[in-house]
C-alpha cells in the first residue's frame, strides 16, 4: 500500500524489509576509477536546491532522506548498542559522510554521541540548517567526498555514517577504502544508498516514451549499484562482520510531474555524463500517460519506489570475534533441525 503525497508533505509506508547475507569470499578484479557522474553538475543541482525559496522548498522534500535516516538510526542502535551490549562505549565523534543538511546527524543525541563532523561537497546543503537543530556539537567540513583522505586523517574516526549520498560517487570501491582508512580499529561504518530498482517505474516510462517519440533512449535516471555487488565491495575494501539488507519506501504522487519536481528540489536530478538535453514536452506527456497506464493506482495516483541498500561493516581489529575453524563445531545440525 502506498500513501498519497500531499502538496506539502508525504506519508510513508514500509513495503518490505528483507535481510540478506552475502558471501564475501569471491575476489573482485581491480578496475581503474572511471567517471559515470558529472559531480560538478551534481554539486550545482544540490546547491540550487538548498537555496531555492530560502531553503524552504528543499525542506519540504526532505521526506525520503528523513525516513531513511530514521531507519538508519534503528540499525545504528540495534547493531552497536544492542547486539554489542558487552562493550560499554559511547562515541566521542562520528563522521557523517556526504551529510547534506544532516538528516542523520539530527538524530544523534548525548551521551551516546558527543559531536558529529558533517562532510559534504555541497556548501549550501551543508550549511542550510542552523546548529540549534542538532542535539550534539557540529563541525562542518566542505570537501569532496571522493577525496576523503585529503581532509580526514587515517585511523581517527570511531564511526562513519552515510545517508543517501554514495549513489553519486564515481569510484565507490575507492570511497569505501578511504572510509575504512579513516576509521580506528574496530570502527563502525554504517551506510544507506539508493539501489538499482529505485524509480524503476519512472525509468521504464521514460524509455518507452522516448523510443516511441524520438526513436532512441538516453539515460534519464542515474544508474545505481546492484544489491548483489555491495557485500563484495565492502569485503574488497577490507571491512569485516558485514551485514547488507534491503528496504523499500513507496510514495504515491498525483502524477509523474510532481515526482519529477520533487526529485529536482531534492537535488536528485540526472547527472550522468553524456546525457541528452531536455526532453521534448510531448515525450514527457507520453511518459506520464504510460506511467499511469502501467503503474497507476486505483485512486488515480502513481507510485514511486525508492529501493534502499543498508550496509554495515567494521574495520578489522584483534578484539573482534573470529569464526571457528572448520570441523571444530560440537553441535550436530541434524539434532537441531
Amino acid at each position: 500500500m502506498a500513501l498519497r503525497r500531499p502538496l506539502n508533505t508525504v506519508a510513508f509506508h514500509r513495503v518490505c524489509h528483507k535481510t540478506r547475507t552475502f558471501s564475501t569470499t569471491s575476489t573482485v578484479a581491480a578496475t581503474a576509477p572511471y567517471e559515470v557522474f558529472d559531480r560538478t553538475t551534481k554539486r550545482i543541482h544540490r546547491d540550487r536546491a538548498a537555496v531555492k525559496d530560502g531553503g524552504q522548498r528543499s525542506r519540504t522534500v526532505d521526506y525520503v532522506r528523513d525516513e531513511v535516516a530514521d531507519r538508519l538510526m534503528e540499525r545504528f542502535l540495534a547493531r552497536f548498542f544492542l547486539l554489542r551490549f558487552d562493550i560499554k562505549r559511547n562515541f566521542k565523534t562520528i563522521l557523517d559522510f556526504g551529510s547534506g543538511s544532516g538528516p542523520f546527524s539530527k538524530l544523534l543525541d548525548p551521551p551516546k554521541v558527543e559531536s558529529v563532523i558533517m562532510l559534504d561537497s555541497s556548501k549550501f546543503s551543508l550549511h542550510r540548517d542552523p546548529d540549534s537543530e542538532f542535539d550534539v556539537d557540529v563541525q562542518r567540513v566542505h570537501a569532496d567526498e571522493e577525496s576523503l583522505l585529503n581532509v580526514i586523517e587515517p585511523n581517527t574516526q570511531e564511526a562513519v555514517t552515510s545517508c543517501l549520498t554514495m549513489h553519486w560517487v564515481n569510484d565507490l570501491p575507492g570511497a569505501l577504502i578511504q572510509i575504512k582508512e579513516v576509521l580506528k580499529p574496530d570502527g563502525l561504518f554504517l551506510g544507506a544508498m539508493f539501489g538499482g530498482d529505485t524509480l524503476f517505474e519512472l525509468r521504464t516510462s521514460l524509455q518507452l516514451a522516448e523510443v516511441d517519440r524520438e526513436g532512441g533512449i538516453s539515460p534519464r535516471v542515474s544508474p545505481m549499484t546492484d544489491t548483489r555487488d555491495v557485500s563484495n565491495l565492502l569485503g574488497r575494501a577490507g571491512f569485516t562482520l558485514l551485514t547488507v539488507d534491503i528496504d523499500e519506501v513507496k510514495v504515491a504522487y498525483p502524477s509523474m510531474w510532481e515526482l519529477m519536481e520533487d526529485l529536482q528540489n531534492m537535488g536528485e536530478a540526472n547527472a550522468v555524463i553524456g546525457r541528452r538535453g531536455l526532453l521534448h514536452r510531448d515525450t514527457l506527456a507520453a511518459a506520464s500517460a504510460i506511467y499511469k497506464e502501467m503503474h497507476g493506482l486505483e485512486d488515480g495516483s502513481i507510485p514511486a519506489t525508492f529501493q534502499i541498500i543498508y550496509m554495515i561493516g567494521w574495520k578489522p581489529a584483534p578484539s573482534q570475534p573470529k569464526p571457528l575453524e572448520r570441523g571444530t563445531g560440537k553441535t550436530n545440525l541434524k539434532e537441531v533441525l
